[in-house]
């Protein structure tokens, strides 16, 4: 299974650079952070959805905070028959399905993407309304890090411990970057780990790139039965498998060249 789902990785990742090579407005590093997350839930086994039918009532929901850090899903949501592949060549064109910035017009997307800081805030209230009807689904929140410069988003923190929401799963992309530097010189919000258990949250910290320990992250959480809002703090590498990417402080706004891109995959082993 953990081969199968490196496999799918690998090809996720040289997927999202093609789409950068026809939408030189998506965020590159940023959704090439994410790739082993996405995959684990969509392929692994942990996330309950059902392509044919969006809105079923029994799926898990999955609010993605960080939307312009995403892109690395639509090659997953077409490979398991969310929308046709055909999308993949005409990401932000004109009248294209799939944006720089994704929305609930996409099959798969529960929310509006666009202003960072109110997934996990959208995340709580969907998470209370289940809890109060006695459903059994999760809901899962993919925030980056430097979203947590936004007081909303430890509004949302604080709120979820005191309601002890644990149908909450919050996965944080600690990849240290935000849009201008390194996240460290902007705010310094070391220790996050203890930061989220002073307001009465399990956490579990990862390395995001290797897929057994995320998988066994969120196989864990999901399991618990400590009643409390969950995180799953994922380290990860802004623009992992790009080298010129991952050591600069800049990734966020870089835009590869075609010729870039194609260094970039013919690197990926």
């Amino acid at each position: 299974m953990l081969l199968k789902l490196s496999e799918k990785a690998l090809w996720v990742r040289k997927a999202t650079l093609n789409i950068h090579r026809i939408a030189k407005e998506t965020r590159i590093a940023s959704s090439l952070s994410v790739v082993e997350i996405l995959v684990v839930l969509y392929y692994g086994k942990l996330l309950s959805f059902d392509p044919k039918d969006t809105k079923w009532e029994k799926r898990d929901r999955f609010i993605i905070s960080k939307g312009h850090g995403s892109i690395s899903l639509y090659p997953i949501l077409s490979d398991l028959g969310f929308f046709g592949s055909e999308q993949l060549d005409r990401v932000c064109m004109k009248g294209a399905l799939l944006g720089g910035i994704p929305d609930p017009l996409i099959p798969g997307y529960e929310t509006i993407n666009g202003s960072l800081g109110h997934g996990l805030g959208v995340g709580c209230g969907v998470s209370l309304g289940l809890k109060l009807k006695s459903s059994r689904e999760f809901v899962f929140v993919l925030l980056g890090d430097g979203e947590l410069f936004e007081g909303a988003v430890w509004e949302a923190v604080m709120f979820a411990g005191q309601h002890k929401l644990s149908n909450l799963i919050l996965i944080l992309d600690n990849n240290k970057v935000c849009m201008l530097d390194y996240c460290k010189n902007i705010i310094d919000l070391e220790s996050i780990a203890e930061k989220f258990r002073v307001f009465k949250w399990q956490v579990i910290e990862v390395d995001g790139h290797d897929i057994g320990q995320v998988s066994e992250g969120i196989k864990s959480l999901r399991e618990s039965k400590i009643d409390k809002p969950k995180l799953l703090l994922a380290n990860t590498i802004k623009g992992k498998g790009v080298p010129s990417l991952e050591t600069d402080p800049l990734s966020h706004i870089r835009i590869l060249s075609s010729d870039e891109v194609d260094t970039a995959i013919a690197g990926l082993s």
